[in-house]
């Protein structure tokens, strides 16, 4: 039975901190061609960060309302990935254009670099997402990767952005699956959190939780008609999902409503190349049925068995990856197979929240069976 703290045995002097969320948010269909006043509150000399490609994407909403606010604003991109040297490049860029702000757009790696750039600049940070791939957004926090793609850690932020724009006209631009994928990404809260923070007595953990389970039956009964239907309120209500309700869920559960085995499988998986045309919510949705897997395979949890079936046959209706072969990983060697799994299960994974001792051997044996008969290939603990 886990142990939880009472209130009463609590350190009296403890003061914890919440990142809930963002300043301000702003949604709307062309909301960025319509929040020049409320982004020139920031300053005059912004940084504008994001991918090459976002930039061009974002250019003709932003550039005419800096201008017409009379900012002097310059544009930086982040490079390869959210990495050590490419947040050294921001850095130099930021000092040298005197930025007394950031304006991160794009993806979710684009947002990290930016949110941890304004961060460490110690200046006000605007997230304006091109995709609805990810909260990221939303968040205080951000994922670095190597160089080459592989997760390294990640960074706890002072704050959530102090604006974010949700433009549902600049969203819609953006290839449905990254929708499809950020709907794989949200899902996952309520997987994760079940598990990892299901039975806290917190208060704010109880309230993630159930608004994890919530997002889940948003998404359960809104995503399909919702690709069905880009631009329709259907579409505009699965995009505050992922984007925003999301990003509630983490701000709210905090450290103590983590992440599980499903991350940890997406961040073994960024260590093999093959993995890398495939996108955030992609991996993170696979990972949810390797850790139902688990569930069902090392503690027989029947409820994780029909709530694996279940999700594979909502993947299906939208199209979410199911297999390692539907990640592009169909010819990895067990080498290779090897090498994600031990990195997914070191020991400071989040794989270790699981209630539940994992080893690498299972784990495998979990990911090569994600679509299996419920009961089949049941392994001892």
């Amino acid at each position: 039975m886990t142990q939880t703290q009472s209130t009463k045995t609590a350190t009296p002097t403890a003061i914890y901190s919440l990142t809930i969320a963002p300043a301000c948010v702003l949604r709307g269909q062309n909301a960025a061609s319509q929040a020049g006043d409320a982004i020139a509150r920031f300053g005059k000399r912004p940084l504008i960060v994001g991918g090459s490609n976002s930039l061009a994407t974002v250019a003709p909403y932003l550039q005419p309302i800096l201008e017409q606010q009379q900012l002097q604003f310059a544009q930086a991109a982040y490079g390869k990935d959210c990495s050590e040297i490419s947040l050294q490049n921001l850095r130099a860029a930021a000092t040298a254009h005197q930025a007394d702000f950031i304006i991160g757009v794009g993806g979710g790696k684009a947002l990290d670099a930016a949110k941890l750039l304004a961060h460490q600049c110690k200046i006000p940070i605007v997230t304006i997402p091109t995709s609805a791939a990810t909260c990221a957004a939303w968040t205080a926090l951000s994922n670095i990767y190597s160089e080459e793609g592989a997760f390294q850690y990640d960074v706890s932020l002072a704050k959530c952005p102090d604006l974010l724009i949700l433009d549902y006209g600049l969203i819609q631009t953006a290839p449905q699956r990254t929708l499809i994928a950020g709907i794989g990404d949200a899902i996952a809260k309520w997987y994760e959190a079940s598990v990892s923070s299901g039975h806290s007595q917190q208060t704010l953990i109880i309230s993630a939780v159930q608004q994890a389970r919530i997002l889940r039956d948003i998404l359960f009964q809104k995503s399909a008609i919702a690709l069905k239907e880009p631009g329709s309120e259907t579409w505009k209500e699965v995009i505050d999902a992922t984007v925003l309700l999301a990003g509630v869920i983490g701000g709210i559960g905090g450290a103590g409503c983590r992440t599980v085995a499903a991350h940890a499988v997406h961040n073994g998986l960024t260590h093999l190349l093959a993995s890398h045309g495939t996108l955030h919510g992609e991996k993170v949705a696979y990972g949810i049925l390797v850790q139902l897997r688990l569930e069902e395979m090392l503690q027989n949890n029947q409820l994780a068995a029909t709530a694996r079936q279940q999700l594979l046959k909502f993947y299906g209706e939208i199209g979410l990856t199911q297999t390692l072969d539907n990640l592009g990983l169909g010819d990895v060697t067990l080498a290779q197979l090897q090498r994600a799994t031990e990195i997914a299960c070191n020991p400071n994974s989040d794989i270790h929240r699981l209630p539940f001792k994992v080893v690498p051997e299972q784990l495998i044996a979990a990911m090569v069976s994600t679509t299996a008969p419920v009961g089949e290939l049941r392994v001892k603990n």
